[in-house]
């Protein structure tokens, strides 16, 4: 295994392997104005939700690492502390990467990029119209990690009004995510999109405990045709078939527990354990 002493390394080559490590990182497309009333529209995969009550996001538009210099969006930010935090998907990331160069502070990424201006209703920056969810936003704070090239600045945004594109939404309203086709950073050059294929569920029981890989009978915990994942699927579950707590001499042929494995990969906990439960009924 590769050890690496962070202080050792330059930050060009810390930031390779962190952001390829640390990833995907949902995009935050962030748009600004100046006190002169220039827009400013830039992407930042340093973004994530932080807080529910009140809804806080952070996103930090850090020094660059090339030559040290701040982004037009954090001096806004500290002249305005509004902006609108636009949802990138699939549709849009060619048009998100080309705002991302780096003009001049007085050229609107909105008219290079192709993007359309929507009028925010608190905030000052305009919306992407056609980003399927827009977060209007109030900064908190502003918060430097640092001077030297390549630190952050944690910009504490509190959302205040949502904008949802009804065509991502399901017949409950909610937002459904093969609709939504969010694209995700990851090092480098390379992205990643949430398509309906790649989408799968983990069951999360919100107050039942798991049982736990300990609690599993034996022949499913040692047996070598479940990997650890498949266990402790099978092991976030609440409660086990009576009979298997106090029957230690079953076991399972190879083609049942093929067909385990075929539940699991379906995301269907509870067919495996049926299975599971009449193979074993009789033994």
């Amino acid at each position: 295994m590769l050890t690496i002493h962070t202080e050792e390394l330059s930050t060009q080559a810390l930031q390779q392997y962190l952001q390829a490590a640390i990833a995907p990182r949902p995009i935050c497309f962030a748009s600004t104005i100046d006190l002169k009333g220039n827009v400013n529209l830039s992407p930042f995969s340093f973004f994530n939700l932080f807080s529910m009550n009140p809804p806080v996001c952070i996103f930090s538009p850090s020094r660059r690492v090339r030559d040290n210099t701040t982004k037009h969006t954090l001096d806004n930010l500290k002249e305005v502390p509004e902006c609108v935090i636009n949802i990138v998907n699939y549709n849009m990331v060619q048009q998100m990467s080309l705002a991302s160069c780096e003009y001049p502070k007085d050229v609107n990424e909105f008219i290079k990029a192709g993007f359309t201006e929507a009028p925010s209703e608190l905030v000052k920056p305009p919306r992407v119209a056609e980003s399927p969810i827009q977060l209007e936003c109030i900064v908190q704070e502003i918060i430097s990690l640092g001077e030297k090239a390549g630190a952050g600045n944690l910009v504490l945004a509190e959302i205040k009004r949502i904008h949802i594109n009804e065509a991502v939404l399901d017949e409950n309203k909610k937002i459904n995510p093969a609709k939504l086709d969010l694209v995700a950073r990851l090092g480098e050059d390379w992205y990643t999109r949430v398509t309906e294929q790649s989408l799968f569920k983990v069951e999360k029981p919100n107050t039942n405990l798991g049982i736990g890989m300990d609690q599993l009978p034996a022949f499913i915990r040692n047996h070598s045709l479940l990997s650890n994942n498949e266990k402790g699927q099978l092991a976030n579950v609440s409660a086990i078939p009576e009979q298997l707590k106090t029957n230690n001499h079953v076991s399972l042929s190879d083609e049942k527990m093929r067909e385990i494995k075929d539940a699991l990969r379906e995301n269907n906990t509870t067919l495996a354990w049926k299975i599971i439960e009449t193979s074993t009924a009789h033994q």
